[in-house]
């Protein structure tokens, strides 16, 4: 292991010269790659409020964006193996003594930009402010500048599994010194802590829930993604459900014609449909059609907040707008939608989603020599995140197996399973099967019953039947562990932005009365308020 000041040093200079690989314009390594569904940034923040920051008592506090260090373990299994360096951002600027702790970590990618999560502009800083706790963001291993080793090699990644995050929280919880008078004093045995998270940090949310019941008196899940399962085709049934009638009508019809044409052995057709799209140079006919799926994806980033001129809107209007009419529920029909996507997708989807990067390096998914597949320096998410996906989480995102489908049934998870072996060579000699099974059976998955858990989620997230309000399972919430769904997106509920859409707001002061009446049950908690109040302090138990 590298002692602290040389990794520091090591991982600074990584970080200033950057990652090595050609990163496309929204951050990916490849376009044929799914976008990370990572919690949305705090994007009403300006650079004046970072700080300065005042406490309870108008005492100036170190402003959000202050970096913290805790020395993690490397390998909970094995503690002799040391220590690295997990960077953390807190505030307390409500916090009274006896007031919960509450952690959130954005999950899966660098954590630098999300010292927002500290403030009450979102879910976590209003817990915070009803009940005068402190915030806390934590960036999870392997992203970011938290690393146990200076790269992303495969045995480096040895110990990066599901489990080694799970007691990375549960240590972190039960040792750290937090930078505040008392802040020593704040473990879970003396203070209530609280689990945010959002997407996958929202799944934490519940498998800390699980796992950690003594560490996590109550937590909250936002569109958390807790049931792993290979084969997630169901990603774009909430886009096909909530996009306009016509556009999602000849977005189907447009498919279907891709998958007779590309199914069958007509070259001069398939040259065609590749020149239509300008995909002429893509070899492979599956990476032509997984191509396609990029105008969908771009669903993921809206919110309610979002207005109709985002990029999702463009592309239906590009497709239902003609000659200043729009389409009937039944949309234009074949002949119109194909031509109208495919001069969209040349001339706009493709220079915006490439950029500069030759279109075989930006959608092209079987060149073995792509640095897209070795390059293995840090602070590369998507390399990260791959990872987990490839042997425990799966969630791939292809065509429909059966009915109506807005992506080309040629995209089954074998197309991403074979993208494993090109990253992780020395892993997988042949196209790996995520171990999904264990995932859920460890960590129960849809079928958690945990105490103090509140559930979040959204009927337009497309993460949706991944999450307990799956529309394929019947879940109903008890005062104990909630489940509330919105009219929201991805996370819509995390931000205080999301209170635009009346039932957000209604979700949100839902688990800030559940909050209330969970926290009132701690007998620590109500104790120390007492105490903190000058009142009598009530017997432990009572």
């Amino acid at each position: 292991m590298l002692f602290p000041v040389a990794y520091l040093l090591l991982t600074s200079l990584i970080s200033l010269s950057g990652p090595v690989t050609a990163r496309l314009p929204d951050g990916r390594l490849n376009a044929n790659h799914p976008p990370l569904p990572i919690v949305p940034k705090v994007t009403e923040l300006q650079a004046g409020d970072i700080g300065p920051v005042t406490d309870v008592n108008g005492t100036e506090i170190p402003p959000y964006n202050t970096i913290y260090y805790f020395d993690q373990l490397i390998d909970h299994n094995d503690p002799s193996k040391g220590t690295f360096k997990v960077r953390y951002w807190t505030t307390w600027e409500y916090y009274k003594p006896g007031g919960p702790i509450i952690l959130m970590t954005p999950g899966e990618v660098n954590a630098e930009a999300y010292w927002g999560y500290l403030t009450n502009r979102t879910i976590n800083g209003q817990i915070s402010k009803q009940e005068n706790g402190a915030t806390i963001v934590v960036e999870h291993r392997f992203y970011g500048l938290s690393n146990p080793y200076p790269d992303l090699s495969v045995k480096s990644f040895e110990v990066h599994t599901l489990d080694q995050a799970i007691e990375d929280f549960d240590y972190f919880a039960r040792n750290v010194k937090l930078p505040f008078p008392g802040g020593d004093q704040v473990g879970p045995d003396k203070a209530p802590w609280i689990f945010v998270g959002g997407s996958y940090s929202g799944a934490l949310a519940s498998w800390l829930k699980v796992a950690k019941p003594d560490t996590f008196y109550a937590a909250y899940s936002s569109s958390g993604v807790v049931q792993a399962f290979e084969n997630l085709w169901r990603y774009f049934e909430p886009i096909r459900e909530h996009m306009p009638a016509n556009c999602s009508v000849d977005v189907q019809v447009v498919i279907e014609h891709v998958d007779q044409v590309l199914s069958r052995t007509n070259t001069t057709a398939i040259d065609q449909l590749k020149d239509l799209f300008g995909l002429e140079v893509l070899s492979h006919l599956d990476d032509v059609a997984g191509a396609l799926r990029n105008d969908l994806w771009s669903w993921q980033s809206l919110q309610p907040w979002s207005g109709p001129n985002t990029t999702f809107y463009q592309f239906c209007n590009a497709l239902e707008v003609r000659d200043g009419a729009s389409a009937p529920a039944s949309g234009w029909g074949l002949e119109h939608a194909l031509s109208a996507w495919g001069n969209y997708f040349k001339t706009v989807t493709l220079p915006a989603t490439c950029g500069d990067i030759d279109i075989e390096t930006c959608l092209g998914t079987y060149n073995p020599d792509d640095r897209s597949w070795t390059d293995t320096s840090i602070d590369n998410n998507f390399r990260s995140w791959f990872w987990t996906v490839c042997r425990e989480f799966g969630w791939y995102q292809g065509g429909a197996p059966w009915g109506p489908t807005l992506v080309s049934r040629l995209i089954q998870p074998i197309y991403t399973e074979r993208q494993c072996t090109l990253m992780f060579r020395e892993a997988f000699s042949q196209p790996p099967v995520p171990d999904t099974l264990r995932t859920d059976l460890k960590y129960h998955g849809w079928y958690v019953q945990e105490d103090r858990l509140f559930f979040a989620n959204g009927h337009q997230d497309p993460w949706r039947d991944a999450t307990i309000s799956a529309e394929t399972q019947h879940f109903v919430g008890t005062p104990r562990q909630p489940i509330e769904i919105s009219n929201g997106f991805h996370c819509s509920d995390l931000r205080v932005s999301g209170r635009i859409d009346p039932t957000v707001a209604a979700v949100q002061d839902k688990a800030l009365a559940s909050f209330k009446t969970w926290l009132a049950g701690w007998p620590k908690y109500e104790q120390e308020l007492k105490l903190a109040v000058g009142g009598t302090p009530q017997a432990h138990g009572q």
